[in-house]
């Protein structure tokens, strides 16, 4: 059976496509730019700039980032273990303090929860930070500085803390306890499987913060074995930046210097790719929740 469309309708389909088709280009297109300038020569990215298509294929940037293979492995290894090691601890504290904040029958928890939020007006700032971290904690050189210093985010804490307690009423906690359920029980069989949708989203942006972070390891970290993606390319693009002004301060060098501009571009992509596979895992829960039928009439 066919249904006729409205004027209507087929005039707001036409914008509706028309706004969604540019504001994809729109979001495809920078990204065409990174792909085409990473497999672009420098010359030719100088000479014409940027462009959708190479106008002189080159991998020089590849080969310069691949030119110690075991050093490249080893940045990405300790990322990858310090991204999925501080997502998944972070994650499970946040659930657990959203959870106790979100609860009524805490006395204290709007003290508590005016502590954690007095912390985001007022920091101490970078020093007091590295003299805990090194001083008295003595993770120096240690893969907990690199999980440490993002692990907890009040942030974070305020929005999961907002959604479980919009999200699961408390009939159905109440419901738990009257059948004996204890608060470790309530908060693993009904708070966490009920709360899939912020947890992935906060869960996502934590493994973002993890993954790009280069600051803290800059700050705390002097071993080459434990030095991160981010950091690791970070410094290989300062050497290469470092190596040209040299070489154009001093013209008699006759030293090949790697790519630049097209080292910055195989970078991005070098660094994105793990999170673009990560992403569509985590897609489904950004649309609904899993509330509906939880609570019985």
């Amino acid at each position: 059976m066919h249904y006729k469309l409205s004027k209507d309708r087929v005039v707001f389909s036409i914008i509706a496509y028309s706004f969604l088709t540019i504001f994809t280009l729109c979001c495809i297109l920078p990204f065409g730019f990174v792909i085409s300038g990473a497999f672009s020569s420098e010359q030719s990215i100088l000479e014409y700039g940027y462009s959708l298509l190479p106008h002189q294929f080159s991998t020089a940037a590849f080969r310069t980032i691949l030119a110690a293979p075991g050093d490249i492995l080893n940045a990405y290894g300790v990322t990858i273990f310090v991204t999925a090691a501080g997502t998944l601890t972070g994650l499970l504290i946040t659930a657990m303090a959203a959870y106790v904040l979100g609860r009524k029958c805490f006395p204290h928890r709007n003290a508590v929860a005016f502590f954690f939020y007095f912390t985001t007006i007022f920091e101490g700032g970078i020093v007091p930070k590295y003299i805990l971290m090194i001083r008295y904690l003595g993770i120096k050189n240690n893969l907990l500085a690199l999980i440490l210093p993002l692990l907890i985010n009040v942030f974070y804490i305020i929005i999961m803390r907002s959604t479980i307690s919009a999200s699961i009423p408390d009939s159905l906690i109440e419901s738990a306890e009257i059948d004996g359920a204890g608060e470790f029980q309530i908060f693993r069989k009904i708070v966490m499987p009920l709360s899939k949708p912020i947890l992935a989203t906060v869960g996502l942006f934590m493994a973002l913060e993890y993954w790009n972070d280069w600051f803290n390891a800059m700050l705390y970290v002097d071993k080459k074995s434990l030095i991160p993606l981010q950091y690791y390319l970070y410094k290989m693009l300062s050497q290469i930046t470092m190596l040209r002004e040299l070489v154009s301060k001093v013209p008699q060098l006759t030293v090949v210097t790697p790519p630049e501009e097209s080292f910055k571009m195989a970078m991005t992509l070098v660094t994105i790719g793990p999170i673009l596979i990560l992403y569509p895992f985590v897609q489904k829960y950004f649309v609904s929740g899993i509330m509906v039928g939880a609570v019985k009439g």
